[in-house]
């Protein structure tokens, strides 16, 4: 949503220490579109030791408006999602995410004339950290939350041997219909706002509906109902006026990258085509009441791989994960020790 980082999970254990950001340079990179995005740049930090053989390596990718050091801070050491004592994360951050390659920091294509990239095109980007700058060239896992679980699908599909095992949490192989009906509104909210100026804003355009489509879609009726007071509505939607939030910029261009999601894009649409060509071993985390990335399509690919299901039935919404923290940390711990 317009700011994810309500999406960590609450884990237990002593709080990590966001690990120093680091950034690879990979030039002028082809995109899926055909366009070039110029002096590509991917941050990314990395947690834990990497053993003789490097066979305990995590690939951590973010969540849409998300950031490395959020996921380091809030998922990763002993108790947590991954624990880092024995695993060796690499947290990266995607692209328009604000900090890697984004409208909001390009400095030869600024703002919109930042080209539109895809789910694939972050994938591609970070299998080039890994191979040509961290020279890895195969990882236990990959593991992502929201926009970072479908990454994780992209990633099973594009490189089905890079990975041993792959855990896409509330994440999509491609977005249903209700899906890409919120996200094109939230694109549409921003750019019928007479601050947008076309991407040229002096201040983010907005601020009010992201912070209320945030408040709509990230949980549920009932739970927001239950947590929040009735003098409370709107009080914080004002106060979103003095919050700059994501930048608009870096948000439509992701959103536009999970909507054009399909991993089935490149086998005629066919999902059975491309969970055949799924080598990793897949457990796939969904939330019966999300209304973010609704649960459907990642069930069906993972009957489709014969892959075992997670199923939240919380009324958390999207952020089902950070409700039923214990469950999920003890799921992805299970998994990861195959």
């Amino acid at each position: 949503m317009w700011r994810l980082a309500a999406l960590v999970l609450v884990l237990t254990g002593v709080p990590a220490l966001a690990q120093e950001q680091q950034f690879a340079r990979l030039g002028d990179v082809t995109l899926e579109s055909g366009e070039v995005l110029r002096d590509c740049r991917i941050g990314y930090r990395t947690v834990g030791t990497l053993n003789a053989d490097r066979s305990n390596v995590v690939l951590f990718p973010t969540w849409a408006s998300g950031t490395s050091e959020q996921i380091v801070s809030s998922n990763l050491g002993p108790g947590r999602l991954v624990d880092t004592t024995t695993h060796y994360a690499i947290v990266v951050d995607a692209l328009a995410n604000g900090v890697s390659s984004s409208p909001s920091n390009s400095e030869r294509q600024p703002r919109m004339r930042f080209p539109r990239i895809s789910i694939r095109d972050m994938v591609d980007t970070q299998r080039r950290l890994l191979t040509e700058v961290l020279k890895i060239e195969h990882v236990k896992a990959v593991v992502g939350i929201s926009m970072g679980g479908m990454q994780t699908f992209q990633w099973m599909v594009s490189h089905p041997g890079f990975m041993d095992l792959a855990i896409p949490i509330v994440g999509s192989p491609r977005l249903a219909p209700y899906d890409l009906l919120h996200w094109q509104t939230q694109i549409d909210a921003i750019t019928t706002d007479p601050a947008w100026k076309g991407g040229d804003y002096q201040e983010n355009p907005a601020r009010v509906a992201g912070a209320a489509f945030g408040a709509i879609l990230l949980t549920t009726p009932e739970h927001y109902n239950r947590t929040t007071r009735r003098e409370e509505v709107l009080a914080s939607l004002e106060r979103a006026k003095s919050v700059a939030g994501f930048d608009a910029n870096d948000k439509i261009r992701q959103t536009q990258a999970m909507m054009a999601l399909d991993v089935s894009r490149g086998v005629g649409g066919s999902l059975e085509k491309a969970a055949a060509a799924v080598k990793a071993r897949v457990l796939v985390i969904v939330a019966t009441a999300d209304h973010v990335v609704t649960p459907g399509p990642a069930i069906e690919f993972a009957t489709l791989l014969g892959a075992p299901v997670v199923t939240l039935d919380n009324d958390c919404g999207h952020l089902a994960p950070g409700c039923e923290p214990e469950r999920v940390n003890r799921a992805v711990a299970e998994f990861l020790a195959r």
